[in-house]
Protein backbone atom coordinates (compact mmCIF):
# COMPACT_ATOMS: atom_id res chain seq x y z
CA UNK A 1 0.00 0.00 0.00
CA UNK A 2 1.04 3.41 -1.08
CA UNK A 3 0.89 6.33 -0.37
CA UNK A 4 -1.11 7.12 -3.45
CA UNK A 5 -3.70 4.53 -2.31
CA UNK A 6 -7.66 5.33 -3.97
CA UNK A 7 -8.57 3.04 -1.04
CA UNK A 8 -6.69 5.07 1.68
CA UNK A 9 -7.24 8.54 0.43
CA UNK A 10 -11.05 7.52 -0.19
CA UNK A 11 -11.24 6.18 3.78
CA UNK A 12 -9.66 9.81 4.70
CA UNK A 13 -12.63 11.48 2.96
CA UNK A 14 -15.47 9.26 4.35
CA UNK A 15 -14.05 9.43 7.56
CA UNK A 16 -13.64 13.15 7.26
CA UNK A 17 -17.57 13.44 7.28
CA UNK A 18 -18.33 10.82 9.34
CA UNK A 19 -16.34 13.18 11.95
CA UNK A 20 -18.32 16.16 10.75
CA UNK A 21 -21.55 14.70 11.23
CA UNK A 22 -20.75 13.07 15.03
CA UNK A 23 -20.65 9.58 13.18
CA UNK A 24 -17.04 8.81 13.94
CA UNK A 25 -17.80 6.97 17.22
CA UNK A 26 -16.11 3.01 17.35
CA UNK A 27 -18.98 1.91 15.35
CA UNK A 28 -19.07 4.15 12.54
CA UNK A 29 -14.99 3.40 12.22
CA UNK A 30 -15.65 0.04 12.42
CA UNK A 31 -18.56 0.45 9.89
CA UNK A 32 -15.79 2.13 7.82
CA UNK A 33 -13.04 -0.46 7.94
CA UNK A 34 -15.01 -3.30 7.15
CA UNK A 35 -16.31 -1.35 3.89
CA UNK A 36 -12.35 -0.34 2.93
CA UNK A 37 -11.68 -4.43 3.83
CA UNK A 38 -14.36 -5.56 1.48
CA UNK A 39 -13.98 -3.19 -1.33
CA UNK A 40 -9.82 -3.61 -1.73
CA UNK A 41 -10.97 -6.91 -3.38
CA UNK A 42 -12.95 -4.35 -5.88
CA UNK A 43 -9.86 -2.08 -6.33
CA UNK A 44 -7.76 -5.11 -6.96
CA UNK A 45 -10.11 -7.19 -9.39
CA UNK A 46 -10.59 -3.66 -11.50
CA UNK A 47 -7.75 -1.38 -11.36
CA UNK A 48 -9.27 1.14 -13.31
CA UNK A 49 -12.17 1.63 -11.26
CA UNK A 50 -9.95 3.02 -8.47
CA UNK A 51 -11.06 6.54 -8.71
CA UNK A 52 -14.56 5.32 -8.20
CA UNK A 53 -13.78 3.62 -5.15
CA UNK A 54 -14.73 6.67 -3.06
CA UNK A 55 -18.15 6.97 -4.04
CA UNK A 56 -18.51 3.52 -4.01
CA UNK A 57 -17.23 3.30 -0.10
CA UNK A 58 -19.48 5.90 1.00
CA UNK A 59 -22.67 4.44 -0.24
CA UNK A 60 -21.39 1.26 1.52
CA UNK A 61 -20.86 3.19 4.57
CA UNK A 62 -23.96 4.75 4.14
CA UNK A 63 -26.05 1.73 3.83
CA UNK A 64 -24.42 -0.32 6.88
CA UNK A 65 -25.23 3.14 8.87
CA UNK A 66 -28.70 3.11 7.79
CA UNK A 67 -28.89 -0.34 8.72
CA UNK A 68 -27.72 -0.01 12.13
CA UNK A 69 -27.79 3.20 13.37
CA UNK A 70 -29.62 5.66 11.37
CA UNK A 71 -29.43 7.84 8.56
CA UNK A 72 -25.78 9.55 7.12
CA UNK A 73 -25.75 12.54 6.45
CA UNK A 74 -28.69 14.22 7.21
CA UNK A 75 -29.52 16.75 4.79
CA UNK A 76 -29.25 20.08 6.39
CA UNK A 77 -29.01 22.64 3.04
CA UNK A 78 -32.99 22.28 2.28
CA UNK A 79 -36.61 23.73 3.32
CA UNK A 80 -37.92 20.51 3.93
CA UNK A 81 -38.78 19.47 7.10
CA UNK A 82 -38.76 15.69 7.36
CA UNK A 83 -35.37 14.45 8.10
CA UNK A 84 -33.68 12.75 4.87
CA UNK A 85 -30.18 12.17 3.74
CA UNK A 86 -27.69 12.96 1.21
CA UNK A 87 -27.05 10.85 -1.43
CA UNK A 88 -23.51 10.62 -3.51
CA UNK A 89 -23.32 11.06 -7.02
CA UNK A 90 -22.41 10.11 -9.30
CA UNK A 91 -23.26 6.49 -8.21
CA UNK A 92 -20.52 5.11 -10.02
CA UNK A 93 -18.17 7.89 -11.03
CA UNK A 94 -14.86 10.24 -10.35
CA UNK A 95 -15.49 13.35 -8.05
CA UNK A 96 -18.02 12.29 -5.76
CA UNK A 97 -20.41 15.01 -4.27
CA UNK A 98 -23.07 14.92 -1.82
CA UNK A 99 -26.55 15.84 -2.80
CA UNK A 100 -29.73 16.36 -1.23
CA UNK A 101 -31.99 13.26 -2.44
CA UNK A 102 -35.03 16.00 -2.35
CA UNK A 103 -34.04 19.00 -4.09
CA UNK A 104 -30.99 17.82 -5.78
CA UNK A 105 -29.17 20.50 -4.41
CA UNK A 106 -25.11 19.76 -4.58
CA UNK A 107 -24.30 20.07 -0.85
CA UNK A 108 -20.42 19.26 -1.17
CA UNK A 109 -17.49 17.11 -2.71
CA UNK A 110 -16.93 13.77 -0.44
CA UNK A 111 -14.69 14.53 2.40
CA UNK A 112 -15.74 18.22 2.60
CA UNK A 113 -18.84 17.91 4.82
Amino acid sequence: MTVDDPLMRARAQVLHDLQTCGFADPRGVSILEDAVVARRWWVEEWPEGAEYVAGQLAQDVQEALLDTVGRWPLCRACQNSEPHELRIEPELGPSPHWVCERSGIVVAALGTL
